[in-house]
């Protein structure tokens, strides 16, 4: 989830209008940071926040891949005779989940810093990120 960014002036005039409309967007955000300023008759306000409807379904989302990847985990692994654990790690499911890799290449970036080499099986981990974000699309 990335921090956005918005500005809101106060002027001293229409002070009320601007406040009220300033407070109803924070009740929809995460506020992460506020600067304020004074200059030229306003004041003028620098919001860091997080919008709230895009962090939940940013969350919908990676809930909807960590379970994808789990039951594909469990069918290989019954199919293979091995434990789901040896055919993907418990730790790198939630990454997975986050930064849903569409290309091997992305995948391999985000398994290669945990030291984990996914063998043949990294086409059908990005197939099952693919399928789940295509679900969530129609």
């Amino acid at each position: 989830m990335t921090t956005e960014i918005r500005t809101f002036q106060i002027p001293d005039a229409t002070r009320e209008e601007a406040q009220a409309a300033l407070s109803a967007f924070l009740r929809t955000v995460e506020v992460q940071r506020i600067d304020t300023a004074y200059a030229d008759g306003a004041w003028r306000i620098l919001v860091l926040y997080q919008d709230l409807r895009r962090k939940e379904e940013a969350l919908q989302i990676e809930t909807a891949i960590a379970a994808a990847l789990n039951l594909w985990r469990d069918r290989v692994a019954a199919r293979d005779g091995v434990p789901r654990e040896s055919v993907l790690p418990d730790e790198l499911v939630p990454d997975i989940a986050r930064f849903a890799p569409t290309t091997e290449h992305e995948l391999s970036i985000i398994v290669g810093t945990r030291g984990f080499d996914l063998g043949p099986r990294g086409g059908e981990i990005v197939q099952a990120v693919r399928s789940t974000l295509d679900e969530l699309i129609d």
